[in-house]
């Protein structure tokens, strides 16, 4: 690398101011979108269920970037002011299912503490090293082994943690008075937005509308987030070795991704830049990207490479890279 990781991160430096007429404009091209496909949703009841659930597709996809959003707005990024990042927040959290203050405090730890092997836990897919999985007696080793199997993670796993376990703010040691009414003033928004949506659709429509948009949006978060830290070449230190920057450079992916995906993604492919520079709003990811190309070199990785990584499930401190279970 000619270029060293401190110049590479004040270079996206640059890019971290907000600009309130592409965060609105982002907000109208994601809800107008939303609102046209839960309308042709409801009117293909008439139709079928295969042309409902087939629907059920790009609405997920824009339940994602709307997720995105909420992400900046959680980063302090989204808007220059904090009560427009804490309202909007806020507000999309009751579609997204995810309670805006608790996600906000442990995707924070996150980024404190992505790639270093001590503090693991927070906001990325669990990870044993190759000697602590063999350290495991035979009945954990086959409980870790179904967790990291692809269609755990995307079909049980993803919708497990969204729909249930970010409930409770259990994940935080002592979680403070703020997590705890977060998580509830959230669950109650939820149960009286969804229940109004139960009671205005009946309980079919309502299981073939809007259980499939949250399950496959569910689904896609889990593979964005496995993917973003989760690949070969990845990198993980103890503490004594790790430094914040190198961590989140050279422990972060660039997924690259065709123009229509980065839309619904919300660009957050650019994770190696976002990890960087967490304050540059989404809509301005590329931007930087493009204007130092040196960074379209590291860590990249297509759709078909990506396909690959679903077989690694262990980091190996000797070979520097995360491998599969196959002759550990």
């Amino acid at each position: 690398m000619n270029t060293s990781i401190k110049d590479l991160a004040a270079h996206c430096a640059r890019y971290r101011t907000p600009s309130l007429f592409r965060a609105g404009r982002q907000i109208a091209t994601t809800a107008v979108p939303f609102i046209a496909l839960s309308a042709a949703m409801y009117f293909s009841l008439h139709v079928g269920y295969w042309l409902t659930f087939l629907l059920a597709i790009p609405l997920a996809g824009c339940a994602l970037r709307f997720f995105i959003i909420q992400h900046d707005c959680g980063h302090g990024s989204f808007f220059a002011s904090k009560r427009a990042n804490d309202i909007t927040g806020r507000l999309i959290s009751v579609l997204t299912i995810t309670p805006y203050a608790y996600w906000r405090r442990l995707h924070a730890l996150h980024h404190a503490s992505s790639s270093n092997l001590d503090r693991r836990g927070f906001g990325d897919i669990n990870t044993l090293t190759t000697d602590e999985y063999r350290a495991l007696t035979p009945m954990r080793r086959l409980a870790y082994r179904i967790y990291r199997h692809p269609a755990f993670l995307l079909m049980i796993g993803g919708p497990i943690h969204f729909l249930v376990l970010q409930r409770l703010p259990l994940t935080l040691r002592r979680p403070a008075w703020e997590m705890w009414s977060s998580v509830m003033f959230h669950n109650l928004a939820i149960l009286a937005f969804y229940g109004t949506l139960l009671l205005l659709l009946g309980w079919l429509n309502f299981a073939v509308m809007v259980v499939p948009v949250l399950v496959a949006a569910a689904a896609m978060g889990v593979w964005l987030f496995y993917v973003q830290h989760q690949f070969e070449t990845t990198s993980w230190d103890t503490s004594d070795a790790w430094d914040r920057q190198s961590g989140a450079l050279h422990g972060s992916s660039y997924y690259v991704l065709p123009r229509v995906l980065r839309w619904f993604t919300g660009n957050i492919g650019l994770h190696h830049v976002h990890h960087l520079c967490s304050h540059i709003p989404n809509y301005r990811l590329q931007e930087c990207l493009d204007a130092m190309p040196e960074l379209k070199s590291i860590n990249r990785l297509t759709i078909v490479e990506s396909l690959r990584t679903a077989s690694l499930a262990l980091w190996d401190p000797n070979q520097r890279k995360l491998v599969g279970f196959q002759g550990v």
